[in-house]
């Protein structure tokens, strides 16, 4: 069995832990960005107004005007995201983490030692409650596709298990906006056709979704279907790594693209040196309105773990899309080409500032590591010389 673990609000969860007095109250954390303000998070209080990731700080506050507003602490989420990691490695060495609040783990070869896959997810949200004053969903399946789907249903603090013999009786009734891959132009394209639930999905022909959507139709008929072979795979032994997000509402704003993309970046950066790798590659992906993706990428000089090398990428290849840009749906980062050669040299100019990069990068890595709370996190961006 598969556990996806997501954790419930997380950012502002955090916040609300570390400050008792904001329990109960509208939370929500999001940072300056060319004079504006992008929701990086909100709690579930603040959600009930309409409040959403990736909205303008200035609708937020209008939907929301009683709600705490505070900025993005992204080492410190960081230094949590480790400690959940370091629980999740109790249980299996199997840990595929998708970003800093959620990861995949395949308990299989675990139940020998710890019990069912339902008793490890217990276990895992009990440590993390008690131990770090944080609350998890989690959700318990055969595969991937339905763990993620099933850690969404009763958040928050949900546990939900999909039974392997109940698997259509599980998907049929949800939504078919469920299915990854399904956007608002073929979420449209469905319910013309008449086809709002799961259910209804897996009961079309699979030749005629493959006619009617492509190589797309394929993939929902499987998913339909519950079908979904992909591994949990570590960070060690993949062949990338990167963090993406699915907005909750599709945004054009290039301050908060921009945002996204350096959060996105951060989180990357910290993956790659939790995991002793350095890559030469950098990716940016991209998935508009009507799922139409774009996918750019910039191979450096040198391999590397430095988050200011991997932001300064990722921008580049961001100001490269075309513009105006078409309303974006799902925004990733991610970095490839990994190496085992630690003998790369810059030109000296270059590897000077690398150097202090790097050693910047090692002071915020121990400063997280010795003192979880201390409020220590990189600015925006610095602007490049002309």
């Amino acid at each position: 069995m598969i556990l996806h673990v997501d954790m419930d609000a997380f950012y502002a969860s955090v916040e609300e832990r570390d400050q008792p007095a904001l329990r109960g109250k509208a939370v929500i954390v999001g940072g300056p960005t060319a004079n504006r303000g992008v929701v990086s998070a909100a709690n579930y209080e603040a959600r009930k107004f309409g409040v959403h990731s990736a909205m303008p700080m200035a609708t937020a506050t209008r939907l929301c005007p009683q709600a705490v507003v505070l900025p993005v602490r992204m080492a410190h989420y960081a230094e949590a995201s480790r400690k959940i990691r370091e629980i999740f490695e109790r249980f299996t060495p199997l840990v595929e983490p998708l970003s800093l609040d959620e990861a995949f783990l395949d308990v299989r070869g675990s139940q020998g030692l710890f019990g069912s896959s339902l008793d490890i997810g217990r276990r895992i949200k009990h440590e993390i409650r008690t131990e770090l004053e944080l609350v998890a969903s989690v959700g318990v399946a055969p595969n991937k596709f339905l763990a993620k789907i099933a850690s969404d249903l009763e958040k928050p603090d949900g546990l939900v298990v999909v039974d392997p013999e109940r698997v259509t009786e599980f998907l049929d009734p949800l939504p078919v906006g469920r299915i990854w891959g399904v956007g608002k132009v073929s979420g449209h394209e469905l319910e013309r056709r008449g086809i709002h639930t799961i259910g209804q999905l897996r009961a079309w022909p699979r030749d005629e979704l493959e006619r009617t959507f492509g190589q797309a139709g394929e993939h929902y008929w499987k998913l339909a279907h519950g079908i979904d072979d992909r591994a949990v795979v570590p960070d060690r032994q993949a062949k990338s790594i990167s963090n993406e997000t699915t907005f909750a509402q599709d945004i054009r704003d290039p301050d908060a693209l921009r945002a996204w993309t350096l959060s996105l970046c951060d989180q990357v950066a910290w993956r790659l040196r939790q995991s002793e790798l350095k890559g030469r590659t950098v990716e940016l992906k991209v998935r508009f309105h009507d799922f139409r993706t774009i996918a750019r990428s910039t191979t450096l000089p040198a391999p590397t773990d430095v988050t200011q090398e991997v932001r300064d990428a990722a921008l580049e290849l961001l100001a490269r899309l075309p513009g105006p840009l078409a309303p974006v749906r799902l925004l990733g980062v991610g970095v490839t080409n990994f190496s085992q050669s630690r003998q790369q040299r810059l030109p000296f100019e270059d590897e000077t500032e690398r150097q202090k990069q790097h050693r910047l990068d090692t002071t915020l890595d121990e400063i997280k590591e010795r003192f979880g709370k201390a409020a220590v996190s990189r600015g925006a961006n610095r602007k490049k010389k002309s």
